[in-house]
């Protein structure tokens, strides 16, 4: 990838590809999170992610005071981590023992940094054999520099896929950034802090090849704009659209994580992807949240099973898993 607009596009093609469906998902997110096991990687696994976020650096971006980031590795009691590995990302200890809390820990976490509009990015306890997740959240909150007036946005036509409908329409007349591209139009809409919203309009349909020129918008016209009132949420499980994009070997059982743990053998089990977005007459507000989770390596089941066939006086010991206290012990001798 040259940048991150390639990244953007590139992943959109694949995590998106039914142009008549809703959608919405986070780059720097997915990109945030990635880097951080990018980070953690070694040998092959790392050279997969290298091809796929060469040129990614979030410092700049983050230089916007209405976004917050949260970049956290949750990390099992007993993992011992890799010295030599600093993340910028607060790390914090839990008992993976306990996936249910585990599964909790991480989601309040999570709607806290994005105050609430991704209440529960893990839908599911991890699994049993989990021991990480590296985790990136953010929330954005900008104005327009240029507001809609409330009192322009009426229902109008919109010609979407299944047939046209009356959708709550916004509409301003001012000077924005406008070009033409290859068969679509970019509009900007300026926004507080230096961010920035593009507006991609196709001539056809979504379908159209989409390139980075397409980005690039730098003649202020005047322009009356009728533009939807949007709202739209999403949730990926991003573990195919990776692999078809090149990232593999993170994935598989012979991954090299040993930066992350020395001890133990990882890999990833999945990329789980939450991302909404809302914008009005007033501006627009964002929140994504990426979890990568971190599996270990057990030993294989051998080709035949062992038959065991509990047929005679046995033990019992019910115990702790972590600490090995042993809450019960039975014999049992007539069950």
């Amino acid at each position: 990838m040259t940048d991150q607009a390639d990244f953007a596009l590139t992943m959109h093609r694949v995590a998106v590809p039914d142009p008549s469906s809703n959608a919405c998902w986070s780059p720097f997110s997915v990109a945030s999170a990635l880097a951080l096991a990018r980070e953690a990687a070694r040998g092959e696994t790392r050279a997969e992610l290298d091809g796929l976020l060469t040129d990614f650096d979030a410092a700049d971006a983050l230089d916007v005071p209405e976004l917050a980031v949260a970049n956290t590795l949750w990390a099992d009691d007993d993992l011992t981590l890799n010295p030599d590995f600093s993340l910028t990302k607060s790390v914090r200890r839990t008992d993976f023992t306990d996936p249910t809390t585990v599964r909790k820990l991480v989601n309040t976490d999570v709607a806290e940094t994005t105050r609430g509009l991704i209440p529960e990015l893990l839908t599911s306890p991890p699994p049993p054999d989990a021991a990480a997740i590296i985790v990136n959240a953010l929330y954005l909150k900008v104005g327009w520099l240029n507001p809609f007036a409330a009192w322009e946005t009426a229902p109008r036509p919109f010609h979407a896929p299944g047939g046209d409908v009356d959708v709550p329409t916004m509409k301003v007349t001012e000077k924005f950034r406008y070009a033409r591209h290859d068969g679509w139009q970019t509009i900007v809409l300026p926004a507080a802090s230096g961010v920035e919203t593009l507006i991609l309009l196709p001539d056809t349909s979504l379908e159209q090849p989409l390139t980075p020129s397409v980005l690039e918008a730098a003649n202020r016209v005047n322009i009356e704009l009728s533009l939807p009132k949007v709202d739209v949420r999403e949730k990926f499980q991003l573990k195919n659209v990776l692999e078809r994009l090149g990232v593999r070997r993170m994935f598989a059982r012979n991954a090299d994580f040993s930066g992350l743990s020395p001890d133990e053998r990882l890999f990833v089990d999945d990329v789980i992807h939450e991302a909404v977005l809302r914008i009005d007459e007033e501006g627009l507000e964002g929140a994504a949240a990426t979890a990568v989770t971190f599996r270990t390596v057990s030993l294989e089941l051998p080709t035949e099973p062992i038959v065991v066939t509990v047929d005679r006086p046995f033990l019992l010991v019910v115990r702790h898993a972590r600490s090995k206290a042993i809450y019960f012990l039975a014999q049992v001798a007539r069950p």
